[in-house]
């Protein structure tokens, strides 16, 4: 069964993000937004792994942080990290939308 690497890398990205804005700044809703996003998309990396065509919670949780970040990037125009989070999102949707149409290819478990 293949590993889906991206998306464990990108749920990494996402809590390690959480832990930056609370190391910085001290904010404690960027802490707890960053470890409950991330541990919800490795749950979804897992599924993933686990069965290619159980992507649900990954696309969930990544669509929620794109209309959430891409909001607060809107308002504010900083990049870091609204921006960035805000295109990583809207990537990981596109990779899993192209994945359900059947554009990707992913391999059922046998």
């Amino acid at each position: 069964m293949p590993i889906d690497f991206l998306s464990f890398a990108y749920a990494a990205t996402v809590a390690t993000g959480g832990i930056v804005g609370y190391a910085r700044a001290g904010s404690i809703p960027s802490l707890g937004a960053g470890l409950l996003f991330g541990s919800i998309l490795c749950y979804g990396a897992y599924q993933s792994s686990q069965n290619p065509n159980n992507y649900m919670v990954l696309l969930g949780t990544s669509g929620t942080l794109a209309g959430l970040m891409g909001y607060r990037f809107y308002n504010s125009g900083k990049f870091m990290p609204a921006g960035l989070v805000t295109i990583l999102s809207v990537a990981m949707v596109l990779r899993l939308a192209a994945r359900g149409a059947g554009l990707l290819q992913s391999k059922p478990v046998e």
